[in-house]
């Protein structure tokens, strides 16, 4: 790499530089602020903004029956990320095994997974297995299909940490006589983890955002519960808004605590 390139990438800008970025920030701010008027001008010209639309969100049962949808997306998403974490973390082992036999299939069942969309899986499970006698609950329904779909891009993620560790240190680990396992197990995959953590943060998102696949089979998530009061006080708008409100808190919840994880041990 020339100097000069180095210079343009990691040196620290110039006043000009500094005095552009400034004037840029606050022309994307005032886009956004002028985006935010327009949309919440339409909300009140289409009549989504009325008081009668929100009174509703007064009554306990309301937040009640938002709750207990809310416990089931986050049922679903923390069984489906367990899967996704435990199944990838074997589909990894065995797509790094020397012998083929183990290779190639784990190959196999991650590209089949990756290249399948997850609302397809979830049609298996709620169509195409009943037929053969296979029978699941709503939950394994949704929980399974987002599992498994997750578990083949999380056992890339899981790959591309335990590649970026250097190499030294296995190199390292075997010259004081470590078995691969062992060298794996203590040196190799506890070090892979400190650089995925936002990656598998980004994942988890994901698996929250897929249970809303849930009205595909009736399970009593929040997406689901969402349209339930849609349909029962026709208040389209609002309800939309507190449950991305809700979506979202629980996002920030999963990346607060992902920066704990990602925090060096001492």
């Amino acid at each position: 790499m020339s100097r000069a390139l180095e210079d343009i990438l990691f040196a620290a800008p110039s006043p000009q530089a500094r005095k552009l970025t400034r004037v840029v920030s606050v022309v994307a701010a005032a886009v956004l602020v002028l985006m935010a008027a327009a949309v919440v001008f339409r909300f009140h010209s289409a009549g989504q903004l009325e008081p009668r639309l929100w009174e509703f969100f007064a009554r306990p049962t309301t937040w009640a029956f938002l709750g207990k949808g809310l416990l089931g997306t986050l049922a679903s998403a923390a069984m489906a990320a367990a899967i996704a974490l435990a199944l990838g973390l074997v589909l990894l082992l065995g797509r790094l095994a020397k012998p083929r036999l183990v290779r190639w299939p784990s190959i196999a069942v991650i590209e089949f997974l990756r290249g399948t969309p997850t609302l397809l899986l979830i049609y298996v499970c709620f169509l195409a297995l009943p037929s053969v006698g296979i029978k699941l609950a709503t939950y394994w329904m949704l929980t399974l299909p987002v599992g498994l779909s997750t578990a083949a891009v999380v056992a890339e993620v899981y790959r591309a940490g335990v590649l970026a560790v250097p190499r030294g240190q296995t190199d390292a680990a075997r010259s004081l006589g470590l078995t691969e396992a062992q060298v794996f197990l203590h040196i190799v995959f506890p070090q892979a983890l400190r650089y995925i953590v936002p990656a598998l943060v980004a994942q988890l998102v994901i698996v929250v955002k897929d249970t809303t696949f849930g009205y595909v089979v009736t399970y009593g998530e929040l997406m689901q519960n969402a349209k339930v009061l849609i349909a029962n006080y026709n208040s389209l708008v609002p309800v939309y808004l507190v449950v991305a409100a809700l979506y979202c808190l629980v996002n920030y919840a999963i990346s607060r605590a992902s920066k704990r994880l990602g925090q060096p041990m001492h």
